[in-house]
Formats: C-alpha cells, sequence, structure tokens
C-alpha cells in the first residue's frame, strides 16, 4: 500500500458554497435526501450564508442574498449567472503569509478585510483563480448555530460530501494555483476519454478534482473528441468551470434517496459505459450531482 500524501497544515479546503435564491430551494436536495445536518447560518449585509454537515464532517454552504441594497454582489452573480456553485473557502493559517505568497506569483487578492480578529479574510477572482471565486480565511476556532425555524428532518443515514471537480483550460496552471500555492496534496491522476484529472487533498476530508481536455485521451477516438468537445462547451472560453458536487450515499441508503439520478457519463469520473449516478445542473440548482457508490472514498478524511 502507498505511504498517505503529507498534507498541508498551511491551508484546507474548508467548504464548498453553492449560491441560491433562498436556503430553503436547497434543503430538500441537500437534507431531504442527502442527510445534511445544520451546522451553522448568518444573516449578513448582501448575503446569508449557512452550513450544512455531512456523514464525512464535510461542510456544504448554501448562500442566499439578504440585503441585496447594502451589498449586490451575490444578488447579481444569481441575475447574471443563474444558482449554482459560487466559490470555494480555504482557511489558512496565516492570512498575511497567504497574500503575500500569492503576490509573489502574480495574484492581486481584492476586499482584504481584518475588521474581525476571529475571521479575516481575502478573495482571488475567477480571473486569477481558474475561473472560481477562492476566498483565503483566517479564523479562531469554528461556530454554530442552532437551525432556523421549518429546518427540515435530515435523511438517515446521511450521506458523504467527497468534494468538487472543477473543469480547466490548463491544468498546468490550475496545479500551481491549488497544489503549489495552497498546498493541494496529489492523491490520483484519473483518466477518461478526453479528459485527464488531477486529485487534491488537504487536511479535511474534502477534494478538489481537477480535470481539463486530453486530447490524447483513451479510445475510442469518437468518444475521446466528444469529451474534449464537451470540456470546451462547459467552459465557454472562461479558464475554469466548477462542473459538479460528489456525494457517496451510505451503504444502506434511504429510501427514494436521489430519485432522479440516472446514470451518465461524466466528466472527472472514470466509469464505464454506464455511467455515474448523476443528477445535472438544471435538476439541482444549478450544481451537477455525481453520486460515487464506492463509501471507501470517503476514508480520507482528516
Amino acid at each position: 500500500m502507498a505511504d498517505a500524501p503529507a498534507l498541508s497544515s498551511f491551508a484546507v479546503l474548508d467548504h464548498v458554497a453553492v449560491a441560491l435564491p433562498r436556503w430553503q430551494d436547497g434543503w430538500p436536495r441537500y437534507v431531504g435526501q442527502l442527510g445534511g445536518r445544520w451546522s451553522s447560518g448568518a444573516e449578513a449585509p448582501g448575503f446569508a450564508p449557512s452550513q450544512l454537515r455531512f456523514a464525512n464532517d464535510a461542510r456544504l454552504e448554501l448562500l442566499a442574498p439578504h440585503q441585496p441594497e447594502a451589498n449586490p454582489f451575490l444578488a447579481t452573480f444569481l441575475a447574471r449567472s443563474g444558482p449554482g456553485i459560487h466559490h470555494l473557502t480555504f482557511k489558512v493559517a496565516d492570512l498575511d503569509e497567504a497574500l503575500r505568497r500569492a503576490e509573489a506569483v502574480g495574484l492581486q487578492p481584492v476586499d482584504v478585510n481584518r475588521s474581525q480578529p476571529d475571521w479575516q479574510e481575502a478573495f482571488l477572482r475567477p480571473s486569477q483563480a481558474q475561473g472560481i471565486v477562492v476566498q483565503l480565511a483566517q479564523a479562531s476556532g469554528s461556530w454554530s448555530s442552532p437551525p432556523p425555524p421549518g429546518f427540515p428532518t435530515p435523511a438517515e443515514p446521511p450521506a458523504a460530501f467527497l468534494g468538487l471537480v472543477h473543469a480547466v483550460a490548463d491544468l498546468e496552471a490550475a496545479r500551481r494555483l491549488f497544489q503549489d500555492l495552497l498546498e493541494g496534496s496529489p492523491v490520483a491522476e484519473l483518466h477518461g476519454p478526453g479528459w485527464h484529472a488531477l486529485e487534491l487533498a488537504w487536511a479535511g476530508p474534502l477534494r478538489l478534482r481537477l480535470v481539463a481536455a486530453d486530447p490524447t485521451g483513451a479510445s475510442p477516438a469518437e468518444a475521446a473528441d466528444a469529451a474534449e468537445a464537451a470540456v470546451a462547451a462547459w467552459l465557454g472560453g472562461r479558464p475554469g468551470r466548477a462542473h459538479h458536487l460528489r456525494f457517496a450515499l451510505p451503504p444502506d441508503p434511504p429510501a427514494g434517496a436521489l430519485p432522479d439520478a440516472r446514470r451518465h457519463p461524466v466528466l472527472g469520473e472514470p466509469s464505464g459505459p454506464a455511467g455515474v449516478p448523476w443528477v445535472p445542473p438544471e435538476a439541482n440548482g444549478g450544481a451537477g450531482l455525481a453520486l460515487v457508490e464506492d463509501r471507501a472514498e470517503s476514508s480520507h478524511a482528516g
């Protein structure tokens, strides 16, 4: 058995955020079907973040507008792009050091905020962060809050939230950001017809799978060509675009778990011709969802 990778103590992929018009829009899927437990929630000028916790202790954030007249960034995102995956949050041991590292490689962090001693943050814009917002946060401890009225009963047993598959135009550029700068440890190289992927892990339970077109991909040639074209179509000229969330159902999933999932070949998911259980973005609030049936994938949690 190969030695486990050395995982960074400088940064950790803390959570993935999905933007929705209301928290309640995500509850039927992520709570009622996948068993997410309420972890925390709050309201701030412009946005209201809430977090759900899954079987492997991974967290998904549901991000909704609140008082957009005070800060319109999230309402603008939803109006322009519709609901979907919005950002990745990396907690870092030292925000000043993270900013120095970013600036040393030519990145320009924005919206640096050190006003709160227990939560200091900065952001990398999608144009510099491979097509997705990256939040860098230095936090002292964690917090929780009681669930709001009407929060549904979570499905039993809960699923494990494994991470994000993010499509990129330049895999080496993505590697420089997420592996070199943010110290993700490479734990897998994956190939499919027309695509190549690198999976990175941190000390927490979430992984990031970076996937790019591979013109030398596996045969048959027609499938490779189609997959390569699908990557280009999905990116639409962007440097990157979040493709889907990955979950693993428990060995004895609750009755009726994800009744709308259908097997389909999915970018970044090695599989046979039948593909993996898949819910497309248009059926899941703008965020594609793939189910990994081997629960052992969640055993990497730190």
